[in-house]
């Protein structure tokens, strides 16, 4: 190696209760990436990827990028988080790229780096982390949000998305291509709502919204509208709209959309009823309207659904 190629070093911290998985996934997908450069490749740049425990977070060591895991277990303390938050934030002053994945976001979103930019983490995590961080623009549909210097991973093995977008940046994009296919995985960009499900909140406190919950529940595949719902609620209309949004995250019109779709696409997985008649039986009369809000919510068309996910 010449003296003026430049090593790009990944490093994966190692924190208590890390996902084992992901840090040694992530090094095995770059190590086998590097296998792919050929003696043509002799100028490209070179990439190291190591393991950072906590007892190196004193070293000045500069890394061209970090990697924040995800946890199987319940969160970090305030006081375990305080000096992997104080080492993330100087490694950004000196320019390294953040990295999160799944629950790794928790921590990057506690050094204010990600305040008033997008970002994603697990769609289970969405409620918890919108309460913790409400100054970070969430979007939990996205498995993966390139912001520049950070870069968020939504699902819990989404670190072969990120690793594979790594290889992209840093070696090249056919290596990328070389190391997908080596691993068997997807090289195109995947979403996050290809596999989430509606799962609102229940448990909120508000009764009147409850009601209005309760009632949905069972008439979603009518024309059920706002006034109808505020009516249940035994709330005036301007009220049941705020009070709603508190509650589930969503206006009244997006919940009964989530809750129909989430049901087209049970139908779409455990049936074999064409598309018109799951249209119709979550309370869609125009097919086409029912295809546009389909994709909005999940990135596939009903047929794409049906394709990946469904039991026959």
């Amino acid at each position: 190696m010449s003296s003026e190629q430049k090593t790009f070093i990944i490093g994966v911290l190692a924190y208590p209760n890390v996902q084992q998985a992901a840090v040694y996934g992530i090094i095995d997908l770059i190590t086998v990436a590097n296998s792919f450069k050929s003696d043509g490749d002799a100028d490209l740049k070179s990439v190291e990827v190591c393991r950072i425990e906590m007892n190196e977070l004193r070293k000045r060591r500069q890394y061209s990028a970090i990697i924040i895991p995800p946890s199987l277990t319940a969160r970090l303390s305030d006081e375990e988080m305080a000096p992997i938050v104080a080492w993330v934030k100087q490694q950004h002053q000196r320019g390294t790229l953040l990295c999160s994945v799944c629950g790794g976001a928790f921590i990057l979103a506690k050094t204010g780096l990600l305040d008033q930019r997008p970002a994603t983490t697990h769609w289970a995590f969405a409620d918890e982390f919108r309460k913790l961080h409400p100054q970070v623009l969430l979007d939990t549909g996205k498995l993966l949000i390139d912001d520049g210097d950070v870069i968020t991973a939504g699902g819990l093995t989404a670190w072969i998305d990120l690793g594979l977008l790594l290889v992209e940046r840093f070696l090249t994009p056919a290596i990328m291509l070389a190391t997908a296919r080596f691993f068997l995985v997807d090289p195109g960009r995947r979403e996050q709502r290809f596999y989430s499900s509606f799962s609102p909140s229940f448990a909120h406190g508000d009764q009147a919204i409850l009601r209005a919950q309760h009632w949905i529940q069972t008439h979603y595949q009518d024309p059920v509208t706002v006034v109808q719902m505020a009516e249940v609620s035994r709330l005036e209309k301007r009220t049941f709209i705020r009070r709603f949004k508190k509650a589930t995250n969503c206006n009244p019109s997006e919940y009964v959309q989530q809750l129909r779709i989430a049901k087209a696409k049970e139908s779409l997985e455990l049936t074999r009823h064409n598309v018109d008649k799951i249209a119709h039986d979550v309370g869609y009369e125009d097919l086409s309207a029912f295809r546009r809000i389909f994709y909005k919510i999940t990135a596939l068309t009903p047929r794409e659904y049906r394709q990946r996910f469904s039991i026959y």
